[in-house]
């Protein structure tokens, strides 16, 4: 099978007509949406036409520019360094930038309306978009002059953006020295990360050294885009009104302060529980002081799971299958018509992403497969992104942008199918290396996530204080696994670099990207736990609440399962299951 994805759906290359035509449409029509902004928001007169027209307007530029902007991100994707792919982001992110203004004046329009709910009422098509309509007057009372917010978003264009593309571009080119049976070899960092993963238990140590010395190439570059992001977000949060870039994040994802530390007080009381996985997986590993981290991922048992790529398309679609045909049927049509890009190579980024593309209907997802049963469980993770966007397919561009938090659930309930499945056919010996294998994901989800979120908090508190040195954000790194792992891990053999090299800590849209895939797992676990009960008929209830990810905040969305995400008895609950299977883990050697 293809393990490249293609992009033709969207455009055929950067030469075409095609593509040339949209582009100069996307930049006229930035021009007459500026344009229709200043005549029409001086008053309110005539308000819901005039709301009416402006989310239309917007609804259609966005499918445009979605698809000219994924097209060159996608490709940047996977050719780190095609200068025309990058040429056009950096075009069209800063042309968008000139949206600013007219955004600013319709939230502050909007602020201004008295009778706003009146009008929704009377009209059915902005009673689609109520919420989005809301959002924007809450979002109003953040907003700086229309020359400063302009000003903002034109220069994180070559500030922030800048510094983010930097760290994607030397992570994704830098070439790591490795001698493997006695011969030197450079390769890709993607690879050599996925050597955690190896039954060669030299081999996990080789590659962990040899990814620790690859970065000193690098981490004054990356640590220079890490101050440049992290200061410019504590400078625009201050100026815009917010507590906290904490604050910020927490409303930008539609949830509130009480869910949040609901969440983490239930992860912080389950650490010691991770904390006995990781000492029985180190005494059973010979390791006397904790586990190192380069043992982390190392498979148990006697048995390594592997799969070709077409063996894990199959596994998948089968077991998607067992949940509904509408969730098989999707993951089938993904694989065998290349939206799938699997295969690592030199100028790919690392890790695994999913881009849904509302503006044609499809998704396109990014992996690095070695055919490891992690690497299988991947992509069914990514594949369940995907999903989620199929079944909003229907709403409208404005209607289909769902928070961070709840962007993880369909893609940990589609693992979670898959690894259900696994168990169930597996012998003993399988069945122990499964086990092991989704505690230890379960572990990065709320062990690793909880040391990212302690990470990441005292980069913010310091950064206020002046730029970071390398060896501090080593040191800041180290000091949040101590207290996240505890006593679990051997502290001689930790991970200083783990800033570096995941990409999540370089969006200056999208801090403390580390909660949401712990609110993913915990709520699709609960999610999972109610679809053992209920069977079949929990099925449209779930696609029904997916496709309404985009027009409710979090708390309303549970809400729609009958859940409440604000008490801790939730989260405890779903920390129950891994605790059991950590219980198990324990009992079965």
């Amino acid at each position: 099978m293809n393990q490249r994805w293609s992009l033709d759906n969207l455009y055929k290359s950067f030469e075409t007509e095609e593509f040339e035509k949209d582009f100069k449409k996307c930049i006229k029509e930035i021009e007459q949406i500026k344009k229709w902004a200043e005549t029409n928001f001086g008053d309110s007169e005539d308000a819901g036409h005039k709301m009416r027209k402006y989310i239309k307007t917007l609804n259609g530029f966005y499918m445009l520019y979605t698809r000219l902007l994924s097209f060159a991100q996608l490709t940047l994707s996977v050719e780190a360094k095609n200068e025309k792919a990058l040429k056009t982001v950096d075009i069209l992110e800063e042309r968008a930038t000139e949206l600013t203004k007219p955004q600013v004046n319709f939230q502050k329009w909007l602020g201004n309306i008295s009778n706003i709910n009146e009008i929704i009422a009377a009209d059915n098509y902005l009673k689609e978009f109520k919420y989005f309509i809301q959002e924007n007057i809450d979002k109003s009372k953040y907003l700086l002059s229309d020359k400063e917010e302009v000003l903002i978003s034109k220069m994180q264009t070559t500030g922030s953006a800048a510094w983010e593309k930097l760290q994607e571009l030397l992570t994704s080119t830098l070439l790591v020295d490795i001698s493997i049976d006695g011969e030197e070899k450079k390769l890709p960092l993607p690879i050599v990360r996925n050597m955690a993963y190896s039954k060669d238990a030299g081999l996990r140590k080789t590659a962990y050294e040899a990814e620790l010395k690859a970065y000193l190439k690098v981490d004054e570059s990356v640590a220079a885009s890490l101050n440049g992001i992290k200061g410019e977000v504590i400078t625009i949060s201050k100026m815009k009104g917010y507590n906290s870039p904490l604050e910020r994040t927490v409303l930008d994802s539609r949830m509130d302060m009480d869910t949040l530390n609901a969440m983490l007080a239930s992860m912080r009381e389950s650490l010691p529980d991770f904390h006995r996985y990781f000492r029985k997986k180190a005494e059973l590993m010979g390791c006397s002081n904790g586990l190192p981290f380069y043992e982390m991922f190392a498979p148990m048992g006697d048995v390594d799971i592997r799969f070709s790529y077409k063996e894990a398309r199959d596994y998948i679609v089968d077991n998607f299958r067992t949940f509904s045909d509408k969730l098989a049927d999707y993951a089938a049509h993904a694989f065998d018509n290349r939206w799938i890009d699997a295969e690592p190579r030199e100028g790919k980024r690392g890790g695994a992403f999913c881009e849904n593309l509302h503006t044609i209907g499809e998704s396109r997802i990014l992996a690095n497969f070695d055919g490891s049963f992690s690497n299988m469980t991947a992509l069914a993770h990514e594949l369940g992104h995907g999903y989620h966007g199929a079944c909003l397919i229907k709403e409208e561009f404005l209607n289909s942008n769902y928070p961070m938090p709840i962007a993880e659930t369909a893609s940990i309930f589609c693992e979670t199918i898959v690894k259900e499945a696994a168990l169930e056919s597996a012998s003993d010996e399988e069945a122990f290396s499964i086990l092991e294998n989704d505690i230890s994901d379960s572990a990065q989800v709320i062990v690793d996530i909880m040391s990212r979120f302690i990470f990441e908090s005292e980069v913010f508190r310091r950064r206020e204080e002046g730029s970071l040195s390398v060896n501090e954000l080593k040191e800041i790194m180290i000091d949040a696994q101590k207290q996240s792992y505890g006593n679990g891990l051997d502290h001689d053999f930790l991970h200083p670099y783990m800033w570096l090299c995941k990409p999540h800590y370089y969006s200056a849209d999208y801090n403390f990207y580390n909660f949401p895939y712990a609110f993913g797992l915990l709520f699709s676990k609960g999610l999972y736990a109610e679809y053992m009960k209920r069977g079949k008929e929990f099925v449209p209830d779930y696609d029904r609440m997916l496709s309404m990810t985009g027009k409710l905040d979090i708390v309303d969305v549970a809400k729609v399962m009958n859940i409440d995400i604000r008490k801790a008895d939730f989260w405890r609950s779903s920390l129950e299951l891994i605790r059991k299977d950590i219980d198990k883990f324990i009992r079965l050697r």
